[in-house]
């Protein structure tokens, strides 16, 4: 008799609102979870103890306090691995990982790649899941259909501080073209990929996505959508790479009517190449 392996559980992700605006991630089976960037303990606890899960693996994007505060008090309770980035001097790390490197999480039927993703700090990465893509999920212009939800059939994006909703992180290590290229990198991953980032900073993004791509149709929706979603006090992420692609500035540089806005504001001349577009996209943002 032939026997049929047991199917696994299917893996979800609970989002872990923390402080102002952060997300903590716990991806779980209904047994065992991972944590993403736990910033703070408490909030970890409480959703662990609410959902009946077992702690089995920390995962780390960057050595930023909002991302790894909460490490040394959860390892206090769990002794579990850390996996974190190789090069962004994070001590509590105990599973270095660099470009290229793929990991299975312990207790849980997840397999994680990693990029290198430099620009916000200089060592931060980021991890992806690919597996089994619906790919009539998504709209061709990039719009979400009710059915996108975090599940076990759409890729998944753990991307810390460097691609947001509508925005990118700050450059506080890096340089515009490291972190362009990490976006860039970003892009190139399927159309159906959720991303999962670490912060609620939609809305503030929207306004300055408007400020550059006004006439933007896709933006236009999104900024209905997520405008609802927050009204509702529902959270705008995880958003897809389709959705960033069609309404992130930050992942539009080579867009006609954003580069026209960057020269009516002074800000580029005409026939700025897409880093320099880059470039003088992000110092806007910082002073928006």
């Amino acid at each position: 008799m032939t026997m049929t392996p047991p199917r696994q559980p299917a893996l979800s992700v609970l989002t872990v609102p923390a402080f102002k605006d952060n997300y903590l991630w716990l991806v779980h089976d209904g047994t065992h979870a991972a944590v993403v960037d736990p910033g703070d303990a408490a909030p970890v606890r409480a959703a662990l103890a609410a959902h009946n899960l077992r702690l089995t693996a920390i995962l780390l994007t960057h050595h930023h306090a909002d991302h790894i505060g909460g490490v040394p008090a959860l390892l206090s309770e769990w002794a579990v691995p850390v996996f974190g980035p190789k090069n962004d001097g994070i001590d509590l790390v105990t599973d270095p990982l660099v470009q290229g490197d793929r990991i299975t999480v312990p207790g849980i039927d997840m397999t994680l790649d990693v990029l290198d993703v430099p620009g916000h700090t200089l060592g931060h990465i980021a991890y992806v899941r690919r597996d089994d893509v619906r790919r009539d999920d998504v709209r061709r212009d990039g719009v979400r259909r009710d059915g996108v939800r975090p599940d076990d059939h759409a890729p998944w994006l753990f991307c810390g501080d460097t691609l947001f909703g509508a925005g990118c992180g700050r450059l506080f290590e890096g340089t515009p073209a490291q972190m362009a290229a990490s976006l860039a990198q970003l892009a190139e991953l399927p159309d159906e990929t959720l991303v999962y980032c670490a912060h609620e900073y939609t809305l503030s993004n929207l306004a300055f996505a408007q400020a550059v791509d006004g006439a933007n149709a896709a933006l236009a929706a999104r900024v209905e959508a997520d405008g609802a979603s927050r009204a509702a006090g529902q959270p705008t992420i995880p958003s897809t790479i389709a959705l960033e692609k069609a309404t992130n500035p930050f992942l539009r540089t080579t867009s006609a009517p954003i580069v026209r806005s960057l020269v009516a504001a002074g800000r580029v001349a005409e026939g700025a190449a897409p880093l320099e577009v880059f470039t003088a996209l992000r110092a806007w943002k910082n002073t928006f």
